[in-house]
């Protein structure tokens, strides 16, 4: 079964992607101010989660009820939530901001759910929990041993395409993955190959920023820093001391899995310096990491128009760049 965004409805949809810290965030709020009714829809997989904010640079209380928001703290941490329920939720979104005569703008860094918005989504098979437990209950077992791949290796053996797009860390995708498989006889990867729309039904203005690689992990590694200064660390523990503490899906967020590994057994410990310095190269170095993976997916979908931005760009010139593509 596929999910697939009304023809009609996502022409009517625009879209700025980009990897993070690439500034998305001004260009879009500044976007919202010269162009009249636009409404943001997120394009984040993280910021769906309530008390994330810190760590996905959701966007502040006051900016959200200056220019409407939405797909934003819609689940509480230990909830999951798949790409269908993203398409779903998104679908209605558009389709409430259509009919107040406004535009739905999505704005974020998940290709992902990019591509699914696009394209639709492949929803595969029903969850088979005999399955899911084995296989977590075996990679339990092998990261007690410390092997942290074992998912990962038993994934490539069966759909090589679908592990070169999943990070080791994210457990549930690569369970799901190998379970599609198993249930199938076909692999995810082959089952999920949507095709773009023909040219003449695609949305007209699908953008990505494309950064100077330098300036963006200039920007990556200041952000990583800012981010600890505000309090992220604090963020976490708060989430991990809730009555549902933070869900395996959420705690793969880049800066949070690392600080919950840090925290591990006992959230109320002070970092010392030196491991504070350790985490915040770590959390640095798999942000540029993901930000090259980001990178890959956009240029990769034909419906994106690239969109150079160098250290000299401000936000208001991209924007004002990106409102003479929308309305020429």
């Amino acid at each position: 079964m596929q999910q697939q965004f009304p023809v009609e409805l996502l022409q009517q949809c625009i879209f700025l992607a980009g990897p993070t810290a690439v500034g998305k965030t001004e260009t879009t709020l500044d976007l919202a101010s010269r162009i009249p009714k636009l409404e943001i829809v997120s394009l984040d997989s993280m910021c769906i989660y309530r008390g994330m904010d810190i760590g996905t640079a959701k966007p502040t209380r006051e900016v959200q009820q200056r220019i409407p928001h939405h797909l934003l703290d819609i689940r509480d941490p230990h909830e999951e939530f798949s790409v269908a329920e993203y398409v779903d939720a998104a679908r209605t979104a558009c389709q409430e901001i259509v009919a107040r005569g406004s535009i739905p703008l999505f704005s974020g860094g998940t290709g992902l759910y990019l591509r699914a918005v696009l394209r639709g989504v492949f929803e595969g098979p029903p969850a088979d929990w005999e399955i899911r437990n084995r296989l977590q209950a075996q990679a339990d077992v092998a990261a007690e041993r410390g092997d942290h791949f074992w998912l990962m290796r038993q994934l490539e053996r069966v759909d090589v395409d679908a592990a070169l797009k999943l990070h080791p860390n994210d457990q549930r995708r690569l369970i799901r993955a190998i379970e599609v498989f198993e249930l199938t006889g076909e692999t995810l990867s082959s089952q999920q190959k949507q095709q773009p729309l023909p040219a003449g039904q695609r949305p007209p203005h699908v953008y990505w920023l494309s950064p100077d690689r330098d300036w963006l992990h200039d920007r990556i590694n200041l952000r990583v820093v800012a981010m600890i200064n505000a309090g992220l660390v604090d963020e976490v523990r708060e989430l991990m001391k809730c009555d549902h503490p933070i869900g395996k899906t959420a705690a793969q967020g880049l800066g949070y899995k690392e600080v919950v590994d840090v925290l591990e057994g006992d959230c109320d410990r002070d970092i010392v310096p030196e491991r504070e310095a350790e985490l915040v190269d770590l959390i640095q170095t798999r942000t540029r990491q993901f930000a090259k993976r980001q990178h890959t997916w956009y240029r990769n979908l034909e419906e994106c128009v690239e969109v150079a931005v160098s250290e000299n760009d401000t936000a208001v010139e991209v924007s004002g760049r990106l409102k003479n593509l929308i309305l020429r």
